[in-house]
C-alpha cells in the first residue's frame, strides 16, 4: 500500500531545488519541477506533460577546494576512489580548477562542479566503455552520448563530444590546451579546463546562486541534466569534506535516486516502468536502498518505525515528516548541504530540495545503514 493519501500534504507542493557548489561561501541555484497538474491516483496512471522549471538561489556551507601540491596525490587518489571517479579524471578536474583559481580567482570554480558535469554527462568518460590514457586522452573517442528524458524527449546537447560533452559553439569559443599546444576536446585536462572557462565567462562568480545556474544551463539547459548535475554535486561536496570513506550502501542507494531524477509522482508507484512508470515517496526509498541490497519497510510510516533515528541526518538518511505519534506521510533520501531527493506528490517529478522550511512537519531522520 502506499504510505500517504492523495491530498495536499503540510509541506506545501511549490518544492524548491537548492545545492551546494563551490569553494569558498559556495551557492545554491533553485529550481522547481512542476509538470501540469494531471490526475493521478494509482501506479496506472498515464504521466504525458515534461516539467518546467523556476528558480531561487540562496547560500550553502562551504565547499571543499582541492589542497596543496604535497598533499595533492593522496588527496587525488583517496577522492577518486571514495567517488568512484577515474583517477585521471579526477586529476583532471582538480588540475583545471587550480589553473582557473589563479587565471580568474573571482570565479570561484570547484572541483565538484566539473566533476559533477563529467559524471552526468558521460559518467567520466565511461559512457561507451572508454578509458583515460596517461595523457588524460580517451583511449576510444567519444561522440554524442544521447540522454532522453521520461518522456522519450532528446536532452543531450547536438553534436557534443568528449568527456565533458561540450558543444560544436562552446568548443570553438572557449577550447585551450592545459599543457599547450593544439587542444583535444577528448583530452580530460582541456576539456575541463575548456569547460571551466566557458562556466567563468563574463566574470560570472560562482560562489553566487545565479551566476552559477546560469553558467551550468549555458553547458545542460535541460531540467534533467541541470537537476542531476545539482544533486551530484550535493554528493560530490559532501563526500569531499568527509574524513573516512563513505558507506557503499549508502552512494548506492544516493546514486539510484539521483537517476531517477525526473520520474513522475505516482500514488503507490514503485517505478518498475510500463504500467508502473514513477514513485511515491517511500516507493523511491524503498527501490533507492533495495539497489544496495538494504531491504526497507514499504510505507513511510513503517519505515519511521523501523530504522534507527539520528539527531543529525548524513548522507543516504531517511528524513520523514508527520506526527510520530500518529502518522508519517512522507520520507525523501538526505545528500548533503541541508538537500534531499524526494518524489514529493502528485503533480511534482522526483527532484532536489531543502529538507527544512517554515511550518513543515518534519517528524526526524532515520539510518538505514546503522
Amino acid at each position: 500500500m502506499p504510505d500517504e493519501t492523495p491530498q495536499p500534504r503540510r509541506r506545501k507542493a511549490a518544492v524548491v531545488v537548492a545545492a551546494v557548489v563551490v569553494v569558498v561561501a559556495a551557492l545554491v541555484a533553485g529550481v522547481q519541477f512542476a509538470p501540469k497538474q494531471e490526475t493521478t491516483t494509482n501506479a496506472a496512471a498515464t504521466v504525458t506533460a515534461p516539467p518546467t522549471v523556476a528558480r531561487k538561489t540562496t547560500t550553502p556551507p562551504t565547499q571543499p577546494n582541492v589542497p596543496q601540491a604535497g598533499e595533492f596525490d593522496a588527496w587525488a587518489s583517496k577522492t577518486s576512489q571514495w567517488l568512484d571517479i577515474p583517477l585521471r579524471a579526477m586529476v583532471g578536474y582538480a588540475k583545471a580548477t587550480t589553473k582557473l583559481s589563479k587565471d580568474v580567482p573571482g570565479c570561484h570554480l570547484s572541483w565538484v562542479t566539473l566533476a559533477a558535469v563529467g559524471k552526468v554527462t558521460t559518467d567520466h568518460g565511461r559512457a561507451k566503455g572508454g578509458q583515460f590514457g596517461p595523457t588524460g586522452v580517451l583511449d576510444k573517442p567519444l561522440g554524442t552520448v544521447e540522454v532522453r528524458d521520461f518522456y522519450d524527449k532528446v536532452v543531450s546537447t547536438a553534436n557534443a563530444a568528449g568527456p565533458m560533452q561540450l558543444s560544436p559553439s562552446i568548443w570553438a569559443k572557449f577550447q585551450a590546451s592545459y599543457a599547450g599546444g593544439k587542444p583535444d576536446v577528448q583530452n580530460i585536462d582541456d576539456a575541463a579546463l575548456t569547460t571551466g572557462r566557458a562556466l567563468c565567462d563574463g566574470g560570472r562568480d560562482l560562489s553566487q546562486g545565479q551566476p552559477w545556474w546560469d553558467a551550468v544551463s549555458t553547458l545542460e539547459p535541460a531540467p534533467l541534466l541541470l537537476h542531476r548535475t545539482l544533486a551530484t554535486v550535493n554528493v560530490y561536496g559532501t563526500v569531499g569534506q568527509g574524513s573516512a570513506a563513505p558507506n557503499p550502501a549508502v552512494l548506492s542507494a544516493v546514486n539510484f535516486a539521483i537517476d531517477k531524477i525526473g520520474l513522475p509522482y505516482i500514488w503507490g508507484g514503485n517505478g518498475t516502468g510500463g504500467n508502473d512508470p514513477g514513485f511515491d515517496c517511500s516507493g523511491l526509498t524503498t527501490a533507492a536502498y533495495a539497489s544496495a541490497g538494504i531491504k526497507l519497510m514499504r510505507t513511510a510510516d513503517t519505515q519511521f518505525r523501523s530504522v534507527p533515528h539520528v539527531t543529525d541526518p548524513q548522507l543516504g538518511d531517511l528524513i520523514f515528516y508527520g506526527e510520530p505519534s500518529t502518522k508519517i506521510h512522507h520520507v525523501g533520501l538526505y545528500i548533503g548541504n541541508q538537500q534531499m531527493i524526494d518524489a514529493p506528490q502528485t503533480g511534482q517529478a522526483v527532484q532536489v530540495h531543502p529538507y527544512r522550511k517554515d511550518g513543515d512537519d518534519y517528524a526526524g531522520a532515520g539510518r538505514p545503514t546503522a
